[in-house]
């Protein structure tokens, strides 16, 4: 098997584990976490995601971020709505110190599965080539993998939150 189809496989078993944990509760334990994790950025310029699909919303946290300090999402410029998200209509960039970055799958070792575009990779290799930049995976427990599979391109995360408990690394 090749990594591309590992990968594929990996992905489609997190995906079935994440829907059914999207909805069974636990996003306010999740949200008090990342409240938690977040809280020595208070006034830092930090970056969330509008979620897609099933996966766990951070806007509750994000919305109260924005009373102290900046917060954006990302933008994929050219792509208007891909994978169905949401992009603002308008607004400044902002150049995050904190990133809450969503994730398919992710292990003990702060390894994360994205959709396979290295969209967050990229960002964060030429963001933490630049300062130091904190990546924070969020997520639900069930897409827990024992091991995942990896790329000498892949970021590591800093953090995982989810509604159970917060990884740092």
């Amino acid at each position: 098997m090749t990594l591309d189809e590992i990968k594929t496989t990996a992905r489609k078993e997190a995906f079935a584990r994440r829907k059914l944990a999207h909805g069974a509760g636990g996003d306010e334990a999740a949200q008090a976490h990342l409240r938690e994790v977040l809280a020595p950025y208070q006034g830092k310029a930090i970056a969330g995601y509008m979620p897609i699909r099933t996966e766990i919303s951070p806007l509750p946290v994000m919305a109260e971020l924005a009373a102290q300090g900046p917060v954006g999402v990302p933008v994929i410029l050219g792509i208007e709505g891909a994978f169905g998200a949401m992009v603002p209509e308008d607004g400044v960039e902002v150049v995050p110190d904190v990133l809450i970055v969503p994730l398919v799958a992710f292990d003990r070792a702060g390894n994360r599965l994205g959709y396979g575009g290295g969209f967050y990779d990229r960002t964060l290799e030429k963001l933490r080539a630049a300062r130091p930049t904190i990546a924070i995976g969020y997520a639900y427990g069930a897409q827990e993998a024992d091991s995942l599979p990896l790329e000498p391109t892949d970021q590591p995360l800093d953090a995982i939150v989810t509604e159970a408990e917060v990884l740092r690394f």
